[in-house]
């Protein structure tokens, strides 16, 4: 079976040291690995709007931007969520396809829950405190949402990086990447 990496870019500023840290992890990816980079500053979310106690309201397949993250989640075998560290936890934007999440467990037709289960949650961040324990909420909220899905946790890939391009100058970083995608679980 071939794996499909499906990467879910969170960071508002584009080219940044969690996408640069990602890219370099992606060099590695096992052989044979299909990728794909999906940009949610691109791929914009409304605000999520939870109705599932709304009389009358019914979730219903979506369209758009919507449409294409719920296709290619469902498509991917391996997750990677790809988010700086944001006053500790993911940033907005990943929160906001999260919390998509809720919706999709009841759309018709996306059998969502159990499709999600059995796939490798990955994550990716960078972070501007060299005391990496700062971003076990970050961890915390992906490991979690994982194991609710049935999702495997594969854990998470940390480098710092404060000012644009830190990243790639941090030797410790580059090598925490270097066949991160191959390894064991955590």
């Amino acid at each position: 079976m071939t794996r499909k990496f499906v990467f879910i870019l969170g960071s508002s500023r584009p080219g940044g040291n969690t996408e640069a840290l990602a890219r370099l992890a992606a060099e590695d990816l096992p052989a044979g690995a299909e990728q794909t980079w999906l940009d949610l500053e691109e791929l914009r979310l409304p605000d999520f709007v939870d109705s599932r106690h709304a009389a009358g309201n019914a979730y219903v397949w979506p369209s758009g931007a919507e449409e294409t993250l719920l296709k290619a989640t469902l498509a991917a075998t391996d997750l990677v969520i790809v988010s700086p560290l944001y006053w500790y936890s993911v940033s907005a934007s990943v929160k906001r396809y999260l919390d998509y999440w809720s919706a999709w467990l009841r759309v018709p037709g996306a059998d969502f829950r159990p499709a999600m289960a059995g796939k490798t949650m990955w994550a990716v961040s960078a972070i501007s405190d060299e005391d990496f324990s700062t971003a076990d909420p970050l961890i915390g909220t992906l490991r979690i949402s994982a194991q609710y899905m049935g999702m495997r946790w594969a854990g998470a890939l940390l480098g710092y990086g404060n000012r644009p391009g830190d990243i790639l100058d941090d030797e410790a970083s580059r090598l925490r990447a270097k066949g991160f995608f191959t390894q064991e679980s955590v």
